[in-house]
């Protein structure tokens, strides 16, 4: 594999559990990730390189001897990370899932299937063990 776009939101635990999955994968170390954090309101300006939960994510990958890039959109989540996909040529892209109840997914959405719906690339949806 040689790219892997990954979009990171702001939470720690499913930061980590994306950056774990994708250490997992075969050929891992080999690899190129774009971690993509897309701002829905931004009024301080802040960059993605300076949320916590990305640079953990960043951190672990490191570790691993993994080559990361830092990538940021604003607007729809979704869209955002579909969109870097296309720019960066990924072969993958990784989401973490969020446990959510039927109900909720159909009054608030998913960008995790908004993005399995809406490409032909592989998806990987790591969870945490919550």
């Amino acid at each position: 594999m040689s790219t892997i776009v990954a979009g990171i939101d702001t939470d720690a635990d499913r930061a980590r559990a994306l950056a774990n999955g994708i250490v997992t994968l075969p050929g891992a170390d080999g690899t190129d990730v774009v971690l993509v954090h897309s701002f829905d309101e931004n009024p301080e300006g802040a960059s993605v390189d300076q949320v916590g939960s990305v640079r953990r994510a960043r951190e672990i990958l490191e570790e691993h001897n993994i080559d990361v890039t830092l990538d940021e959109s604003s607007g729809d989540t979704a869209t955002g990370l579909l969109d870097a996909a296309d720019k960066h040529d990924a072969e993958l892209i990784a989401v973490a899932g969020r446990k959510r109840s039927p109900t909720g997914k159909a009054v608030f959405g998913s960008v995790t299937q908004d993005v399995i719906l809406s490409t032909d690339r592989p998806v990987l949806v790591c969870g945490t063990s919550e």
